[in-house]
């Protein structure tokens, strides 16, 4: 076993990258409504942070060519991801356009909701805050929705459950 030590920057960015990725998340889409049309992002940086107000953050990189919409959008929605949704969250990291694979429709506000999630935080935009090369959006969480199940994992770069990721 080989331990790596490196002080972070823009050469380090591979190895930094691979140190987060020691860390295993759990995997969101968030989904938001333009005049194009529902656009979904999968996102990783997913947390809680406070129950009164209900808050909860999560970061946008500023290169994301889904940047304008979360950017300026008012309403989104936080989806969990059940562990068998893997199909559908790959696809919305590859592409936030394309709704065609997945069920899905809008809430009163506009908010595209996805089936089948673990759980579903229907948010407010609260704040935004510049971050390096990413946006923290803060969301007042206005309706939430969660059910049983596995959920969805990301850790070094893979996609799994709980258990079968190393």
């Amino acid at each position: 076993m080989t331990e790596t030590t490196f002080t972070p920057g823009p050469d380090q960015s591979l190895n930094f990258r691979e140190a987060l990725g020691c860390f295993g998340t759990g995997v969101t889409v968030v989904t938001t409504n333009t005049a194009g049309g529902p656009v979904a992002i999968t996102v990783n940086s997913f947390a809680s942070v406070s129950l009164d107000p209900p808050l909860v953050l999560w970061c946008l990189a500023k290169d994301s060519n889904r940047y304008e919409a979360f950017s300026n959008c008012q309403h989104y929605a936080i989806h969990v991801m059940a562990q068998e949704q893997h199909d559908q969250a790959l696809q919305f990291a590859r592409n936030g356009f394309d709704f065609s694979h997945t069920k899905w429709h809008c809430d009163e506000a506009g908010r595209p909701r996805l089936s089948d999630c673990l759980a579903r935080f229907d948010c407010r935009l609260s704040d935004i805050h510049d971050a390096g090369d990413h946006l923290i959006l803060v969301g007042h969480v206005e309706t939430v929705m969660h059910r049983p199940g596995q959920g969805l994992i990301f850790k070094r770069g893979q996609f799994g459950g709980f258990a079968d990721l190393i």
